[in-house]
């Protein structure tokens, strides 16, 4: 059976079911602790196995696109964060400064991998394309999201320079995927018929990192901070969000000459932001239990652009080739 458009994705009742986990049993203590470090072994393996599971053909078949690829990165790493601070005058209004930082956050970081390629495929668009355009996304976000914190975010990262965090996650993240890239050929066979269980693994990272992350939140009172009207306030501005950024890609792509596969490519990279690399990121960029509230507009983000792409990625898919 087909399941429902808007009915959410595992990974979202996942996230769901962790943070209800985490205000009811939060961690603490020796126990936080301990959590921690296993969360960047965690984050460590998760991206090694990321760089061992990206196909070298595949970005290469791609990477002679540079128009296409150029397109992407000035969505996701300019136009995202200039509506962002557009709009900060009315999120400091709506929202606390911890959340505001939050949506900033999510303006400034790299695409989709997974979700985007996959949508790209049911759309019937240029998948090389696309897998090229949201792996150099990732790659530069490792390089280009702790500048723009540093740049945009400043009084709320004090005391981390942007070479500090793009050292880190040089470190914690970016080495890792290149030693999984390094590994490849020996690997490659053994992890495909472990797909599943590899994807169970990024979940369990990610959740891993939510759970400890929300669990020093809720220690220090997050749900006294947050009243379900600034929930709902979230959820409209990311909305608002996503709306601009889908009609933007889709007529700039239109203006640019763009065949409609390279468009939905332009669309589904140029509006999404990772999950998967924001809740790593966040947590080596800002310290303390502001990273429960700052990732909070990312999660909300996230289910949001799952669901309204996967229409869109269908209507894409019934479209009459002339």
């Amino acid at each position: 059976m087909q399941r429902p458009r808007f009915l959410p994705d595992n990974m979202s009742l996942l996230l769901l079911a962790v943070v209800l986990t985490a205000s009811i049993f939060p961690c603490s203590g020796s126990i936080a602790l301990g959590f921690e470090r296993l969360t960047s072994g965690m984050i460590a393996l998760l991206f090694f196995m990321h760089g061992a599971k990206l196909s070298r053909a595949a970005v290469r078949a791609g990477v002679t696109h540079w128009r296409l690829h150029l397109t992407v990165l000035l969505f996701s790493f300019a136009l995202f964060p200039l509506l962002g601070q557009l709009m900060k005058p009315g999120l400091l209004w709506l929202l606390t400064p911890e959340l505001t930082m939050g949506v900033l956050f999510l303006c400034v970081l790299p695409s989709t991998v997974q979700s985007s390629i996959a949508f790209t495929a049911v759309a019937r668009g240029n998948v090389a394309a696309a897998v090229c355009s949201a792996s150099a996304s990732n790659l530069l976000g490792i390089f280009l999201t702790p500048l723009l914190v540093s740049l945009l975010l400043s009084n709320a990262n004090a005391g981390h320079s942007a070479l500090d965090g793009i050292m880190k996650i040089v470190l914690q993240l970016l080495l890792p995927f290149v030693a999984g890239q390094i590994a490849r050929p020996w690997l490659q066979a053994w992890m495909e018929p472990r797909k599943d269980s590899l994807k169970m693994l990024d979940q369990s990272s990610i959740l891993l990192v939510v759970y400890v992350a929300f669990s020093e939140a809720i220690v220090q009172g997050l749900w006294h901070q947050v009243a379900p009207g600034m929930l709902v306030s979230l959820l409209g501005i990311s909305a608002i969000l996503l709306a601009l950024m889908l009609g933007l890609t889709t007529l700039v792509s239109r203006r640019l000459g763009f065949s409609k596969e390279d468009e939905i490519v332009v669309m589904f990279c140029g509006s999404k932001k990772s999950l998967a690399s924001g809740v790593p990121m966040a947590k080596i960029l800002f310290a303390g239990p502001s990273v429960g509230l700052i990732i909070l507009p990312l999660m909300l983000f996230h289910q949001l652009q799952l669901m309204v792409c996967a229409v869109l990625a269908q209507r894409y898919a019934e479209r009459q080739d002339t």
